[in-house]
């Protein structure tokens, strides 16, 4: 698959770059996308939900009164699940949500993630980033004319460029990333990627 390749003012440069038909153009696993993305949104919580049971909740464990001959219910201590401020029965407690899957199933659905996005056209190959300083503005007009500013847009670099980081910092619905850290989750909560040419190189080997 090949694609042209744009400069920072969104002009083709009549130059285009190759991407791997095994990373950009394989048949999409759906459920390896679904299992990358439910594990990555399972690490992201902090699993410290908790609530108090009868045994942690403050009151008297006295009887409220006797067992029989009230008319009434039976009744244990003013803590009990049935009454009101009373502890919580089976409530949640603190526990680690997080599960493992193999590298290659990791593999299998960012390349299936590209994939769809590759097939959605919604992938845009520009030129190395070079802004002369951190401005919001720059990066902005970077957008523009790309025709994506909006969108909800991924940049993709081969490194750290902290003048583009810092630019593109406070602009709603973008982010930032190095193409080594690129996960599932984030291809396909985005509907523009735009990937620098060095970045290229390090996607055509994922």
């Amino acid at each position: 698959m090949e694609l042209a390749i744009y400069n920072q003012e969104g002009k083709d440069t009549g130059r285009k770059v190759t991407l791997s038909d095994s990373v950009f153009a394989i048949e999409a696993n759906e459920h390896a996308i679904y299992l990358d993305v439910k594990q990555y949104l399972a690490n992201q919580r902090q699993g410290t939900h908790k609530s108090k049971e009868r045994s942690e909740v403050s009151g008297s464990t006295r009887k409220l009164h006797k067992q029989k001959g009230g008319g009434g219910s039976r009744i244990g201590d003013i803590n009990s699940p049935v009454l009101v401020g009373g502890g919580r029965v089976f409530g949640p407690r603190p526990r680690d949500y997080r599960f493992k899957l193999n590298k290659k199933l990791k593999q299998l659905a960012r390349r299936s993630a590209l994939s769809v996005k590759a097939l959605e056209n919604q992938i845009i190959v520009v030129e190395d980033l070079k802004f002369e300083a951190a401005k919001t503005k720059e990066f902005i007009n970077f957008a523009k004319n790309l025709k994506v500013d909006d969108k909800k847009i991924l940049l993709v670099l081969s490194g750290r460029d902290n003048n583009v980081y810092l630019s593109s910092r406070n602009v709603p619905n973008a982010s930032l990333m190095n193409a080594s850290d690129l996960n599932t989750y984030v291809i396909m909560n985005n509907n523009a990627i735009v990937l620098t040419e060095s970045s290229v190189a390090v996607l055509n080997n994922f």
